[in-house]
């Protein structure tokens, strides 16, 4: 028995991407790219205004949750209980990159 779960550990792969174990659930990490509104309340001409574009924004987080319409992310975590911190809630239409890091990604 001791000989099958030796070569069982030999087999698996360990993940060439930045992850972390919470509660038995294996999270990501992820550099996303993303786009956000951009207001401004001054005056500007049309040339200024035609030059008006979306900010274009970049978190990096764990991943905790992905629906077609949303992704549920975290940054903080407790290492003692299940406990999420730096959370935020992406609409999926602003996402612009999603990229999984590797372990020496920084």
């Amino acid at each position: 028995m001791a000989e099958i779960r030796q070569t069982m550990a030999k087999k698996r792969k360990k993940s060439k991407y930045k992850n972390l174990v919470i509660n038995k659930k294996k999270f990501y990490f992820y550099k996303i790219s993303w786009l956000d509104i951009t207001a401004d309340g001054g005056h500007a001409t049309a040339d200024e205004f035609d030059k008006f574009e979306c900010s274009k924004m970049v978190t990096f987080a764990y991943i905790y949750k992905r629906t077609k319409k949303f992704i549920w992310t975290f940054a903080s975590y407790d290492e003692k209980d299940e406990a999420y911190s730096d959370r935020n809630i992406f609409p999926a239409g602003v996402i612009t990159g999603l990229k999984k890091l590797n372990v020496e990604s920084k």
